[in-house]
C-alpha cells in the first residue's frame, strides 16, 4: 500500500493543484458561490458508526474532498496565487466506509457524492500549509486539526484529530486522535492517514485507520 510519490506523481499532483486554483481563481471567489447543503447523510449515527468499525475500538474508514470547498487565505499567498507557508485555509468532505475509494472517484465534478448511500458522515479540515506551501512536493505540506463527524446529526457522534499531513501518495502518517462526542467521549489513540490521489473536483481522497483508546467502544 505504501508507495514513494514519483516524478510523474509530483507532476500530476502539481499540475491538480493548478487546475483547482484555475476553477477556484482564488479563496474569495469559492467563499462568494451557494453555501452546500447541510445535510450529506440520512444514516444514522449507529448506522454510520457501525459501517466504519472493524473490530473493538478500531475504525476504517475513506474520505473524498469536494475540493470547490476549499478555501484559503489570498493574502498569504506566493507572487502566483498559490497558497505559501503560514497560508490558513478550510476545507470539507464525504466520509465513506473504508475500500470505497481509488485515487480518483468519490465525488462528481459538481460536488456532489459520487456515491450518496454509501456516505457516513463529513470531514472538516482546517489548517496551515508549512513547507513550501502548495509547492511542496514531499513530506509535511500542511498541519491540521480535523473532525470526523458520523450520521446526520452534527456533535452527536465526532472524532478529533491534529497532525501533519503529507504531500507523498501512498506513504502513511499518524496523527493523534485529540476527543470526541457521543461514544467517543473521551476518545485518545492513533490516526494513521493516507493520501490515495485527487478526485474530479482535485480534492484528496484519503484513506484512515483510527485506534481509540478510553471511549465506548
Amino acid at each position: 500500500m505504501i508507495t514513494t510519490f514519483r516524478v510523474t506523481g509530483i507532476f500530476r499532483f502539481a499540475v491538480a493543484f493548478v487546475l483547482m486554483v484555475l476553477a477556484i481563481p482564488l479563496a474569495v471567489v469559492a467563499q462568494e458561490r451557494e453555501a452546500a447543503s447541510l445535510a450529506l447523510t440520512t444514516m444514522t449515527t449507529e448506522d454510520a458508526i457501525a459501517a466504519a468499525t472493524v473490530s473493538e475500538g478500531v475504525l476504517r474508514f475513506d474520505i473524498s474532498e469536494d475540493g470547490r470547498m476549499f478555501v484559503w487565505d489570498p493574502d498569504a499567498v506566493h507572487d502566483d496565487g498559490m497558497p505559501a507557508y503560514g497560508t490558513p485555509f478550510i476545507t470539507r468532505a464525504y466520509i465513506y466506509p473504508a475500500g470505497t475509494l481509488t485515487e480518483s472517484n468519490g465525488v462528481n465534478p459538481d460536488g456532489s457524492p459520487e456515491f450518496p448511500d454509501q456516505v457516513l458522515g463529513e470531514w472538516i479540515c482546517r489548517g496551515w500549509f508549512v513547507g513550501d506551501g502548495m509547492r511542496t512536493t514531499t513530506g509535511p505540506v500542511v498541519v491540521t486539526s480535523q473532525i470526523y463527524n458520523f450520521g446526520e446529526g452534527f456533535g452527536e457522534a465526532m472524532i478529533t484529530t491534529d497532525g501533519y499531513e503529507l504531500a507523498d501518495v501512498g506513504v502513511e502518517i499518524e496523527r493523534a486522535v485529540t476527543g470526541g462526542t457521543g461514544p467517543f467521549l473521551g476518545a485518545s489513540g492513533v490516526a494513521r492517514q493516507t493520501l490515495l490521489g485527487l478526485n474530479a473536483t482535485e480534492g484528496v481522497n484519503l484513506q484512515y485507520e483510527i485506534e481509540l483508546v478510553g471511549s465506548g467502544l
